[in-house]
């Protein structure tokens, strides 16, 4: 097998926050690919609203946010990464600004920029852009991204697996990562693609489940080509279901900022029977600090309350924040949500909103250290995708935006310290032995089967009756799909659903191994919460890689 002595660049799978802040970083020295397998605006990153922490103001420490990441992180948030995010963080905020994000304005505020609150925070510490921060930043760095004679940019190539020393055949030499290969939907073939390293950016697994607030990239892909590599992965029973979601048959994945109870919306009840005319605010009952306790809690009570009631939703109200600040403040901070909601008919100034939790955020996933490495030698995995013990439990708001670049930045800088390696040249995506699909019915089954089954046995309320008989089915319908996988050729639907039914049963295997209730996990069968626990890291069988 021959060699290459040739300088190859650096794959980045996935265009999101963190994929584009390693592949600028990296491109001032070497040359970087990103893929991104629908357009390149299509990512979680665009459809953030809140904002990205900042430990900026007088009345902030770095000790504040990390004792506020380690509370709602239910106290197994690794202390060592909180620490590192909140002291890069001002850094990460001024990094944004510097690659020309918008942030909304103060003359008064430090770096001068509004800062506003959401929950789990002591303090106003959120830069934001209005309620579409994401979209901000996403826009600004993927101009910069653009205009970089350093970094190639691939819409619609999907990442299919990576290339691995076991590819090469014997002798494949010491385990590492080579290479991805990747599917271009535009040609329907498969690339192969050598690469000095990898970094896996793909977002977290948010559909694979029913009702999200994720946008359709959201397949686990990165967590299942890392996993069948041969890495660990952490945490996966943690899923953070977003509180507050737009209840509305036009619209399943909208998302209302968390930032909206930040500034005083409330949570009340609809009307729950004859003589109740709605309007009772639910959250004290919950937790002493009502609608700005974590998200966890936030989202549990709103299911208590729903299946208590029978309700298919409750109301977010925004109507203090009118009444204290004024409907000009509401508008002027939310106007895409305002925006948004009053094309669907409601005047959120005077009316409240339908809302219902959502799968929103993957807490767990590839493990890594904070430079991103992964198990296997140069193989990275920087946001969403990974398990670096930032989020333990439960992930703190506006901590997500945060990690993506902190870690993006210290990945680059690992990846940029890596001598040159002298490789073979990867073998070439065989597909001599498949043949083109005859039903694609049969993808779409199995999709909805699986995204339905996870709603509804492994949602924000557990059992291990529930968790055993979605297990039971997750492995048949794995076995259709491997099979379906190893006899056709690859399209986009099946590659995401064969990531998402690996991601499935990771998530409902490490849901088992946890036999208490903590955080984002809440079992019935052990509602207790146990004085000392650990990550679940779950590991292959040991295999060439």
């Amino acid at each position: 097998m021959s060699e290459t002595h040739s300088v190859r660049p650096v794959v980045v799978v996935g265009a999101g926050l963190a994929g584009l802040t390693v592949a600028l970083e990296l491109a001032r020295s070497r040359p970087v690919v990103v893929l991104a397998k629908r357009d390149l605006d299509e990512s979680a990153t665009a459809w953030a609203q809140g904002g990205i922490v900042g430990v900026l103001g007088a009345d902030d420490s770095v000790e504040s946010h990390v004792r506020d990441t380690q509370e709602a992180g239910a106290g197994i948030v690794d202390e060592h990464a909180a620490r590192f995010m909140a002291e890069h963080s001002a850094a990460a905020v001024q990094w944004l600004v510097e690659q020309g994000v918008g942030f909304s304005a103060d003359p008064e505020g430090p770096l001068g920029l509004h800062l506003t609150r959401e929950g789990g925070h002591a303090v106003r510490r959120i830069a934001h852009a209005a309620d579409a921060t994401g979209r901000a930043i996403h826009d600004a760095l993927l101009a910069r991204a653009r205009a970089h004679p350093n970094i190639v940019l691939r819409e619609r190539w999907v990442a299919v697996d990576l290339i691995t020393s076991r590819h090469l055949g014997p002798p494949g030499g010491a385990p590492r990562c080579h290479g991805v290969y990747a599917l271009d939907m535009d040609r329907g073939r498969v690339e192969t693609l050598a690469a000095d390293a990898v970094v896996l950016a793909t977002g977290g697994v948010g559909k694979v489940y029913r009702y999200t607030s994720n946008p359709d990239t959201a397949t686990g892909d990165g967590i299942a080509m890392a996993w069948r590599a041969g890495c660990r992965v952490a945490n996966m029973e943690f899923i953070q279901f977003h509180p507050t979601c737009l209840y509305h048959p036009q619209e399943r994945s909208f998302l209302i900022t968390e930032a909206l109870r930040g500034e005083g919306a409330v949570l009340t009840l609809p009307s729950t029977g004859p003589g109740d005319p709605g309007g009772r605010r639910f959250m004290p009952a919950h937790d002493e600090r009502a609608e700005l306790a974590p998200r966890d809690i936030v989202a549990r009570a709103i299911d208590f309350e729903m299946k208590k009631h029978g309700l298919d939703h409750v109301w977010l109200d925004a109507r203090p924040i009118v009444a204290a600040k004024g409907e000009a403040f509401l508008k002027e901070h939310f106007p895409t949500i305002h925006a948004r909601c009053g094309q669907l008919g409601i005047d959120i100034a005077r009316q409240p909103i339908p809302v219902v939790p959502a799968a929103h955020y993957t807490c767990g996933g590839v493990v890594t250290d904070l430079d991103g490495r992964t198990d296997l030698p140069r193989l990275f995995a920087v946001g969403e995708t990974t398990y670096t013990g930032l989020h333990g439990a439960n992930r703190l708001a506006s901590n997500s935006l945060l990690e993506c670049v902190v870690l993006g930045r210290s990945c680059a800088e690992a990846i940029a310290r890596l001598p040159a390696a002298v490789a073979p040249e990867p073998p070439p995506w065989d597909e001599s032995q498949v043949e083109d699909a005859d039903e694609q019915v049969v993808i779409a089954h199995n999709w909805d089967e699986l995204r339905l089954l996870m709603w509804n046995y492994v949602g924000i309320v557990r059992t291990t009756k529930r968790l055993e008989r979605a297990l039971h089915r997750i492995k048949l319908l794995r076995g259709e799909i491997d099979d379906y996988y190893a006899n056709f050729r690859v399209n986009r639907d099946l590659l995401e659903l064969r990531n998402l039914v690996v991601c499935a049963e990771l998530i409902v295997r490490s849901a088992l191994r946890r036999h208490e209730s903590r955080g984002l996990h809440y079992s019935r069968d052990f509602p207790q919460t146990l004085p000392v626990s650990f990550p679940t890291v779950l590991t292959r069988p040991a295999r060439s890689r």
